[in-house]
Protein backbone atom coordinates (compact mmCIF):
# COMPACT_ATOMS: atom_id res chain seq x y z
CA UNK A 1 0.00 0.00 0.00
CA UNK A 2 1.67 3.34 -0.82
CA UNK A 3 1.86 6.25 1.75
CA UNK A 4 -0.44 7.93 -0.01
CA UNK A 5 -3.17 5.78 0.61
CA UNK A 6 -2.13 4.94 4.23
CA UNK A 7 -2.73 8.70 5.02
CA UNK A 8 -5.81 8.64 3.18
CA UNK A 9 -7.04 5.44 5.56
CA UNK A 10 -5.70 6.46 8.42
CA UNK A 11 -7.24 10.13 8.27
CA UNK A 12 -11.23 8.31 7.45
CA UNK A 13 -10.45 6.32 11.10
CA UNK A 14 -9.18 9.30 12.25
CA UNK A 15 -11.75 11.42 11.19
CA UNK A 16 -14.29 9.08 11.88
CA UNK A 17 -13.05 8.34 15.79
CA UNK A 18 -13.06 11.90 16.54
CA UNK A 19 -16.72 12.98 14.92
CA UNK A 20 -15.30 14.89 12.07
CA UNK A 21 -18.26 13.09 10.18
CA UNK A 22 -21.00 15.03 11.75
CA UNK A 23 -21.71 18.34 9.71
CA UNK A 24 -22.20 21.22 12.33
CA UNK A 25 -25.34 23.24 11.78
CA UNK A 26 -23.94 26.77 10.19
CA UNK A 27 -26.12 29.78 9.15
CA UNK A 28 -25.98 30.07 5.27
CA UNK A 29 -28.39 31.92 2.43
CA UNK A 30 -29.97 29.40 1.35
CA UNK A 31 -31.36 31.58 -1.94
CA UNK A 32 -27.48 31.81 -3.13
CA UNK A 33 -27.74 35.78 -3.66
CA UNK A 34 -25.80 36.69 -0.79
CA UNK A 35 -22.78 35.20 0.64
CA UNK A 36 -22.26 33.92 4.49
CA UNK A 37 -19.78 35.22 6.78
CA UNK A 38 -19.31 31.80 8.15
CA UNK A 39 -19.31 28.85 5.88
CA UNK A 40 -19.37 24.82 6.70
CA UNK A 41 -16.50 23.71 3.61
CA UNK A 42 -19.17 20.86 2.75
CA UNK A 43 -22.37 23.00 2.66
CA UNK A 44 -22.86 22.71 -1.10
CA UNK A 45 -24.81 26.36 -1.00
CA UNK A 46 -21.53 28.18 -0.07
CA UNK A 47 -19.23 25.62 -2.48
CA UNK A 48 -19.10 29.44 -5.17
CA UNK A 49 -17.52 30.99 -2.05
CA UNK A 50 -14.40 28.71 -2.00
CA UNK A 51 -12.58 30.42 -4.78
CA UNK A 52 -9.64 28.39 -5.48
CA UNK A 53 -7.05 25.44 -3.94
CA UNK A 54 -10.13 23.00 -2.41
CA UNK A 55 -10.82 19.82 -3.23
CA UNK A 56 -13.59 18.21 -3.58
CA UNK A 57 -16.27 17.39 -0.45
CA UNK A 58 -15.13 14.35 1.44
CA UNK A 59 -17.48 12.01 4.12
CA UNK A 60 -19.78 15.16 3.54
CA UNK A 61 -17.43 16.75 6.20
CA UNK A 62 -14.81 18.47 5.19
CA UNK A 63 -12.52 19.86 2.19
CA UNK A 64 -8.69 19.24 1.46
CA UNK A 65 -6.98 22.19 0.64
CA UNK A 66 -4.19 22.58 -1.89
CA UNK A 67 -1.21 24.56 -0.54
CA UNK A 68 -2.59 27.72 -1.37
CA UNK A 69 -6.80 28.57 -0.86
CA UNK A 70 -8.69 30.85 -0.81
CA UNK A 71 -12.16 32.03 -0.24
CA UNK A 72 -14.65 34.61 -0.54
CA UNK A 73 -16.41 35.92 2.64
CA UNK A 74 -19.29 38.68 3.86
CA UNK A 75 -18.05 40.48 6.52
CA UNK A 76 -20.15 40.06 9.16
CA UNK A 77 -22.33 42.97 10.92
CA UNK A 78 -20.67 45.64 12.21
CA UNK A 79 -17.60 44.18 10.92
CA UNK A 80 -16.91 47.60 9.20
CA UNK A 81 -17.06 49.55 12.79
CA UNK A 82 -15.74 47.28 14.72
CA UNK A 83 -13.53 44.68 12.84
CA UNK A 84 -14.22 40.43 13.48
CA UNK A 85 -12.21 37.32 14.12
CA UNK A 86 -11.17 35.43 10.87
CA UNK A 87 -11.57 31.97 11.88
CA UNK A 88 -10.05 28.91 9.96
CA UNK A 89 -11.40 25.05 11.94
CA UNK A 90 -9.11 22.68 10.38
CA UNK A 91 -7.21 19.57 11.21
CA UNK A 92 -3.91 18.23 10.27
CA UNK A 93 -4.08 14.31 10.19
CA UNK A 94 -1.30 11.99 12.20
CA UNK A 95 0.11 10.29 8.76
CA UNK A 96 0.15 13.72 7.08
CA UNK A 97 1.93 15.80 9.99
CA UNK A 98 4.68 12.34 10.01
CA UNK A 99 5.78 13.35 6.79
CA UNK A 100 5.61 16.99 7.00
CA UNK A 101 6.88 17.59 10.63
CA UNK A 102 4.78 20.83 11.27
CA UNK A 103 2.98 23.40 9.09
CA UNK A 104 2.79 27.14 9.05
CA UNK A 105 -0.29 28.54 8.03
CA UNK A 106 -0.62 32.51 6.86
CA UNK A 107 -3.36 34.89 5.56
CA UNK A 108 -3.47 37.55 3.93
CA UNK A 109 -6.64 39.98 3.09
CA UNK A 110 -6.41 42.75 0.62
CA UNK A 111 -2.54 42.40 1.37
CA UNK A 112 -2.72 43.08 4.50
CA UNK A 113 -0.89 40.06 6.00
CA UNK A 114 -2.52 38.56 9.25
CA UNK A 115 0.34 36.95 11.98
CA UNK A 116 1.16 33.15 10.79
CA UNK A 117 0.83 30.59 13.27
CA UNK A 118 3.01 27.27 13.36
CA UNK A 119 1.42 23.64 14.08
CA UNK A 120 3.65 21.15 15.54
CA UNK A 121 1.03 18.59 16.45
CA UNK A 122 -1.56 16.53 14.53
CA UNK A 123 -4.90 16.86 15.18
CA UNK A 124 -7.82 19.32 15.26
CA UNK A 125 -6.83 23.08 15.07
CA UNK A 126 -7.98 26.36 14.63
CA UNK A 127 -6.88 29.64 13.42
CA UNK A 128 -8.07 32.76 14.46
CA UNK A 129 -6.53 36.41 13.48
CA UNK A 130 -8.52 39.97 14.76
CA UNK A 131 -9.24 41.31 11.07
CA UNK A 132 -9.34 45.09 11.45
CA UNK A 133 -12.77 46.90 10.41
CA UNK A 134 -11.28 49.38 7.52
CA UNK A 135 -10.12 45.97 5.80
CA UNK A 136 -14.00 44.55 5.72
CA UNK A 137 -15.45 46.95 3.75
CA UNK A 138 -17.80 45.91 0.57
CA UNK A 139 -19.81 42.98 -0.30
CA UNK A 140 -16.76 40.39 0.05
CA UNK A 141 -13.72 40.06 0.98
CA UNK A 142 -11.28 37.62 -0.21
CA UNK A 143 -8.91 35.45 2.30
CA UNK A 144 -5.88 34.05 0.92
CA UNK A 145 -4.04 31.48 3.27
CA UNK A 146 -0.93 29.77 1.96
CA UNK A 147 0.74 26.39 3.64
CA UNK A 148 5.18 26.30 4.06
CA UNK A 149 4.71 22.76 3.24
CA UNK A 150 2.10 20.30 2.20
CA UNK A 151 1.86 17.11 0.44
CA UNK A 152 2.51 17.12 -3.34
CA UNK A 153 0.67 14.75 -5.84
CA UNK A 154 1.79 11.82 -5.29
CA UNK A 155 0.73 8.55 -7.39
CA UNK A 156 -1.93 7.47 -5.35
CA UNK A 157 -3.50 10.93 -4.97
CA UNK A 158 -2.57 13.23 -7.84
CA UNK A 159 -3.87 16.52 -5.42
CA UNK A 160 -1.44 18.63 -3.55
CA UNK A 161 -3.20 18.01 -0.12
CA UNK A 162 -2.69 20.72 2.63
CA UNK A 163 -5.31 20.99 5.61
CA UNK A 164 -8.54 19.48 6.14
CA UNK A 165 -10.89 22.50 6.57
CA UNK A 166 -14.21 22.07 7.80
CA UNK A 167 -15.24 25.87 8.46
CA UNK A 168 -14.45 28.78 7.89
CA UNK A 169 -15.16 32.55 8.34
CA UNK A 170 -15.57 35.68 9.87
CA UNK A 171 -16.96 36.28 13.86
CA UNK A 172 -18.53 39.59 14.93
CA UNK A 173 -16.54 40.94 17.66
Amino acid sequence: MTSLAIVASAFCLFAASCGMNKTPAVATDESGGVMASMIHTADPAVARQLIAGWHPVEHNAWRWTAGTFSVALRPPPGGSEKGAVLTLKFSIPEPVFAQLKGITLSADIQGSKLPPEKYNEAGGHSYEREVDAKLLNGESVTVNFSLDKFLPPGAADRRELGLVVSAVGFESK
